[in-house]
This record gives structure tokens, C-alpha cells and sequence, in this order.
């Protein structure tokens, strides 16, 4: 017995990993921006930093994130060419909030067992992602670990770098009462809370279109791609609006991530229902029997991302919704 069929009894394919990593070179090598140095499959990416001497005083940011259990909605509907464009846009937003453009990307894929067409489908979703961001996807893993991660589910996580002059830095330090917040609407649950509307939805049929869906089935509402606001963001800064705040509505909904940019002595109103809210989240609403304030608290409810503006300046606000207002508080959201 040679050495690798005795690593591929143990659930290991060495073999397979190579060839996942030939399907997805053409897609990646795509995303290669006159910075990238390296080749793929090289032991680390190579970035040229010259770009940033340019500014005044370059800030680094970084971010890393997942996309929960919405894998197990793409194996259910064994579609796995969304998900890497889930992840790349949820992590390209979390930089965005303070004020950072992406310079490249870095994403692990791992697996009971490594399906090559399936893993290069993924990549390919995060390359695809990160053209649309002028963002290189600059290198990865992907691994194989039986007994690790339950078969035929995977894991999905990224690492995003970005850069902003620091006298470009939002960080919500001049939020104050009497600004206005608005939204920019979300395409359904981007990539949180999928734990509660899979128990909930879990005895549905998930293939058949449904009138309540707006024509959609529950998997393709479920895995509709979360949306990235980078064009959004620069378009209202490049049309000279001074945003004070952003707040990427993840995991712990409106209720836990808008206070973590209002500064000491504020508090935010949101008026419920202002913006308008995707079916899917009624849908599971009513089956789970979840309150609005859980709903809030769990899901972004239709409000992917949340920006906080001078009130004089609300009528330049173009493509956003007028959802609440900062008011003078402990740093706390009163839902209304």
C-alpha cells in the first residue's frame, strides 16, 4: 500500500485537493489587480504597497467572518455558487463602515470531503465578488478534515484587507442627537439567522415558488446574495454627503450592531416597518411565532446597512430610507 492510499483511507484525498485547485485558478487569477506579485498556490500572496504612498496617512483594516450556517441552505439546495459571494461582500461591508476601500482577500473552505467541482464553484462565487470590488483575491485553503465537519456540509470563512486615509476614518465619533438614520435596503438575511429560519422553515418545501415569496422558493429566498454597499457608500461620499456613522446589520440585528458606533451620551429611535421588510423574514416570523423585538434583535429586517447623517443634509440622501434618528441616550435602540 502506498503512502497516499493510506492517507486516503483515512478520508483524506490529496488528489482531490489538487485538482480543486486547478479548477478554480482561471477565476482567481481573474481577480489579480497590478499589485499581486504572487502565483497562485504560492505559500503566501504577494501585495505591492506602493499604491498607498499616495495618501496622506494610510490605515490598514481588517476583518474576518463566515457565513454561519447558510452553508447548510446551499447543501440543501446544492447550489454553492453564492456563498463565496455572500462572504466577500460581508466582509468588504464590514471595512466600509469605516470608510475603507478592499485591497485583497483571503478565504478558507473546509470539508468532511473534498468535492472539487463543489469547492471550485465556491471560490469561483468569491472571485466573482471580488472583481465586482476591484479586490484581489490573493490567496486561501481549503481543507479536508474528516471527523471534523459533518458530511456533506462545509465551512466557509474570509479575511479581508482594505485601506483608508486616516482623515477619511469613519469611526461615529461625531454622531450627535438631532442626526438623521437612514437605510440601504438588504436583499433578505445576507448571512445571519439562518439557524432560527432553518428550524423554522425546516418542514417546508424548499424547492416550490411560493405567491408569498413573491415568486420565489424558500431556498432561493434563503440564499438570495447579501448585498455589498461599497458603490452606495462612495457614490454619497463622492457626491460630498458627510456621513458621521455606519452600521453593517449582522449578527445581533439593528439592536446590537448600531450601538456600536454611537458615541458616549446617544441613543437611536428606529421606527419599525419604515423600510420596507422582505418576505422571507414575515414568513418566518409567523411560523416561529418570533416577536418584533426578537426579529430586530436576530435579523436586519430589510435594513442591510444603516447611515447616520446631518439632518440638513437629508435631502441629498439619494437610494436610502429615512428609518430613525439619533436622540440623546445611554447608547441604547428604542424601537417604535
Amino acid at each position: 500500500m502506498t503512502q497516499d492510499n493510506a492517507y486516503k483511507r483515512t478520508g483524506v484525498d490529496i488528489a482531490a485537493g489538487t485538482r480543486a485547485t486547478e479548477l478554480m485558478k482561471a477565476a482567481v487569477r481573474a481577480t489579480y489587480t497590478p499589485e499581486v506579485l504572487s502565483e497562485t498556490g504560492s505559500f503566501g500572496g504577494l501585495f505591492a504597497a506602493d499604491s498607498l504612498k499616495t495618501m496622506q496617512a494610510p490605515v490598514l483594516v481588517a476583518s474576518t467572518d463566515g457565513v454561519g450556517t447558510k452553508t447548510m441552505v446551499a447543501a440543501r439546495m446544492q447550489q454553492w455558487d453564492t456563498i463565496g459571494q455572500d462572504l466577500v461582500n460581508h466582509c468588504v461591508n464590514d471595512i466600509l463602515v469605516q470608510g475603507a476601500r478592499p485591497l485583497f482577500f483571503l478565504d478558507y473552505v473546509a470539508s468532511s470531503k473534498l468535492i472539487p467541482e463543489q469547492i471550485a464553484a465556491v471560490v469561483a462565487g468569491c472571485a466573482e465578488a471580488c472583481k465586482q470590488v476591484g479586490c484581489a483575491l490573493l490567496g486561501g485553503e481549503t481543507a479536508e478534515m474528516p471527523g471534523v465537519y459533518q458530511p456533506g456540509e462545509i465551512d466557509l470563512v474570509g479575511t479581508v484587507v482594505g485601506v483608508v486615509d486616516r482623515f477619511s476614518l469613519i469611526d461615529g465619533s461625531r454622531i450627535q442627537p438631532g442626526d438623521l438614520i437612514f437605510a440601504l435596503e438588504s436583499t433578505g438575511l445576507h448571512t445571519n439567522g439562518y439557524s432560527l429560519a432553518r428550524r423554522v422553515l425546516e418542514s417546508l418545501k424548499w424547492h416550490t415558488p411560493r405567491d408569498d415569496l413573491h415568486g420565489q422558493s424558500i431556498g432561493e429566498a434563503l440564499l438570495n446574495v447579501h448585498r455589498c454597499y461599497l458603490n452606495d457608500i462612495e457614490s454619497l461620499r463622492s457626491a460630498g454627503m458627510s456621513i458621521h456613522g455606519l452600521a453593517h446589520i449582522t449578527g445581533g440585528g439593528v439592536i446590537d450592531n448600531l450601538p456600536r458606533i454611537l458615541p458616549q451620551g446617544a441613543g437611536a429611535v428606529i421606527q419599525r416597518e419604515s423600510c420596507p421588510v422582505p418576505p422571507i423574514f414575515r414568513l418566518i416570523q409567523q411560523l416561529g411565532g418570533v416577536t418584533d423585538d426578537e426579529m430586530y434583535h436576530v435579523f436586519n429586517m430589510g435594513m442591510g446597512m444603516l447611515i447616520v447623517v446631518p439632518a440638513a443634509q437629508a435631502a441629498q440622501m439619494q437610494g436610502a430610507i429615512q428609518v430613525g434618528q439619533i436622540v440623546e441616550g445611554t447608547g441604547g435602540v428604542e424601537l417604535r
